[in-house]
């Protein structure tokens, strides 16, 4: 008689995820962040939130009016925990993003639509990153740093290695020494007690190395940015080449944040730019 296992697996069928050699509808679907959809404001004028207005509905400070010509408002991902009461308060100005693919090469390419960095300085960093991981494309190792999460990025980074994500098919494996490892991924705020671990960490990697930050926390410190216990994200602490916003990052973020950092997301996923698709 058959274990029951091995029923429920061929009544279910494959389920681990087919990208990115082929295209997700969850990854595609779900709503990682959100975006800016009536950032200008109109005819008549008045219409958009002062930037008081703005201070009061996000708790992370990741929203900003600028007033420099033409007022223009703008979503820092960087610091977005995804709480929604934007897009609860001002559904003409702001609305989910579809779309898990939110990682950048940047920390400006983060803030939309309105990003410092330019196209072509955005381009240069990709060449630049690509040319160093050329001879990590077939298999890589990956040392994970908390260092000073709330554990939930934590549960996003172990999903990847269950049968709906499993990046082990990737040739991508997590290692726990950082002298056998490629890419160090690091969550958390930066908690002083983690610094000096982290910096031990990178330095006892070989080079050439890719270091991915996941999570708001990761990238700005989100809710404690502002703590005694923060670095307002671990950008100061290590140099960060793909930032992987989400509060928590999800699964396919991350994945698409490795992939980024490896040269390896499908042409049609990965604009120059670091914009939304």
């Amino acid at each position: 008689m058959p274990l029951p296992w091995a029923l429920r697996g061929l009544l279910n069928g494959t389920l681990t995820t087919r990208y990115p050699g082929r295209s997700d509808p969850y990854l595609d679907g779900f709503a990682a962040t959100v975006e800016v959809v009536g950032g200008r404001d109109p005819d008549p004028p008045g219409v958009l939130p002062t930037q008081e207005a703005l201070d009061a509905v996000c708790p992370t400070g990741a929203l900003h009016r600028s007033e420099s010509g033409d007022p223009v408002v703008t979503v820092d991902r960087g610091a977005c925990i995804a709480c929604g009461r934007c897009v609860l308060a001002y559904p003409e100005v702001f609305a989910w993003r579809r779309g898990a693919d939110v990682a950048a090469l940047t920390r400006g390419a983060l803030v939309v639509p309105s990003a410092d960095d330019t196209e072509e300085a955005v381009a240069a960093v990709r060449r630049a990153l690509a040319d160093r991981v050329r001879g990590l494309r077939r298999s890589v190792h990956i040392r994970h740093v908390d260092a000073g999460s709330d554990g939930s990025d934590e549960w996003e980074v172990q999903a990847l290695l269950n049968p709906v994500y499993d990046v082990n098919r990737l040739g991508i494996f997590f290692t726990a020494s950082p002298r056998h490892a490629d890419i160090l991924l690091v969550t958390g705020v930066g908690a002083p007690g983690m610094r000096a671990p982290l910096h031990r960490t990178r330095e006892a990697m070989p080079d050439p190395v890719v270091v991915v930050a996941v999570g708001t926390d990761a990238v700005s410190g989100g809710l404690f940015r502002h703590g005694y216990g923060s670095s307002g994200g671990v950008g100061d602490l290590v140099d960060v080449d793909v930032w992987v916003p989400g509060s928590p990052a999800s699964p396919f973020s991350i994945l698409h944040g490795l992939l980024l950092a490896l040269d390896r997301v499908p042409a049609e996923r990965a604009p120059a730019d670091g914009s939304d698709r």
